[in-house]
């Protein structure tokens, strides 16, 4: 148990931001397998809508610290080009 009262604080912050970035972390990773399985129906339609909620989760998992610039930026060109083959 911490002494301080900013250890306190610490804690409960720390809480907070963990089940934050645990959240963020299972959206993302859900959005992303509903892309790839909608990349295997060949569903070009469905694909573009989950691709554009896709790059959204990636950005706010960059903002939020979770991910590197680019490795949002290499996830998004291989879903993009992923997109295109199919795509024609």
């Amino acid at each position: 148990m911490p002494q301080r009262k900013c250890a306190a604080k610490r804690l409960r912050v720390d809480k907070k931001r963990r089940l934050r970035n645990i959240r963020i972390k299972e959206d993302l990773k859900k959005s992303l397998k509903k892309l790839q399985s909608l990349l295997a129906a060949k569903n070009i339609e469905e694909v573009k809508k989950a691709l554009k909620e896709a790059i959204s989760k990636l950005d706010k998992a960059v903002s939020k610290g979770l991910l590197s610039k680019n490795t949002a930026s290499r996830k998004k060109s291989r879903l993009s080009i992923k997109l295109n083959k199919i795509n024609g």
